[in-house]
């Protein structure tokens, strides 16, 4: 709160045009929840989203000159970008979307493509997890374009998006066709601005890996390579952890978990499917984002195959996921 209430006198004191040290100190706020975010329970965060977003909004109701107007836009896109995020996690996604409407606002303002494309990736995401395949799709397709013009990581993102998307809607062959130009297009990454942010920003390489998994979860037959490809993101995962990365993030670690528990329950191994599971459903509440629950209800679902009527074991998987479910992060998040 000091922090916040210096940063606020700060931009006071600078005069009517924001100053240098007001926006750099902007950036860096944003810059450090960017990376937070992925790794600590969003009740941690979610305060100094809202704030950061009411600071920027303030400094844009002023006078500026325009290049710094530019990038007070970019930080509140940024910002808004994130508390779209933040609502899905609480699992309200046409606040969601609300948000991500107005990060879309800030980039075209700024004029910066890669926030553009962000944001574009993000709603898809969103649209996807809600359970609104085609809107997802349409969201992938108007970022399409920009995928492959913008150097940063969103480019990757953006078809790895695509691709799971289009597999989600039984369009196998668009699906493989996004993940090779997800993968040519990883070859060649150049860092932009924002990917300097680090976590939410960067489309890191475990998390390409868990997108490339989560695709192959819907394609038939290709439930082998889905298993190798949650492997792989598993592993990855772990090394960013041992390493303290910031390319961690406990939200995906948790999906590329939930997927090959997926994979191992189509493949009939409920010993494999309890093991895969089993640090997503150790998860305290303050860590169980909408979409963690949402990959483990996958399970749950695929564990009411016929083939495990009257499977004790299965049934305790099921119950395990029930009891996790219950307690979500959004409960304790809603005196925010």
């Amino acid at each position: 709160m000091a922090a916040w209430r210096a940063m606020r006198f700060a931009s006071v004191a600078e005069g009517s045009n924001v100053g240098s040290e007001t926006l750099d100190n902007l950036y860096d706020e944003v810059a450090r929840i960017s990376t937070a975010y992925p790794r600590e329970p969003l009740n941690r965060v979610l305060g100094d989203l809202i704030e950061a977003q009411d600071v920027a909004f303030r400094l844009l109701e002023g006078r500026q000159r325009p290049r710094q107007t530019a990038e007070l836009y970019l930080l509140s896109g940024v910002v808004s970008l994130m508390l779209a995020k933040a609502s899905h996690d609480l699992g309200d996604p046409r606040a969601a979307m609300r948000q991500a409407r107005t990060a879309y606002i800030c980039a075209d303002n700024a004029d910066h493509d890669g926030l553009r494309l962000r944001v574009r990736a993000q709603q898809s995401l969103m649209a996807y997890w809600a359970g609104w395949a085609t809107e997802a799709a349409r969201y992938a397709d108007l970022g399409r374009e920009l995928a492959s013009a913008v150097a940063g990581s969103a480019g990757v993102w953006m078809l790895s998006q695509s691709a799971r998307t289009y597999a989600s809607l039984g369009d196998s062959e668009r699906a493989r066709a996004d993940l090779a130009l997800a993968a040519t297009k990883r070859d060649s990454l150049a860092d932009d601005e924002l990917d300097q942010m680090d976590g939410l920003m960067r489309f890191a390489d475990c998390r390409y890996l868990y997108y490339c998994a989560e695709a192959r979860i819907w394609i038939p037959g290709a439930e082998d390579e889905a298993e190798h490809a949650a492997l792989q993101a598993i592993a990855a995962y772990d090394e960013a952890a041992a390493a303290g990365s910031p390319d961690w993030a406990y939200g995906d670690d948790a999906g590329a978990r939930s997927d090959l528990a997926l994979v191992r329950a189509a493949k009939g191994e409920l010993d494999g499917v309890a093991e895969a599971l089993r640090p997503v459903l150790d998860l305290p509440p303050d860590k169980r984002v909408a979409g963690v629950i949402a990959s483990a209800m996958r399970v749950h679902g695929a564990l009411r195959e016929p083939r495990y009527h009257g499977s004790r074991q299965a049934t305790r998987v099921q119950q395990e996921i029930e009891a996790y479910g219950r307690t979500p992060a959004a409960a304790l998040s809603s005196g925010q």
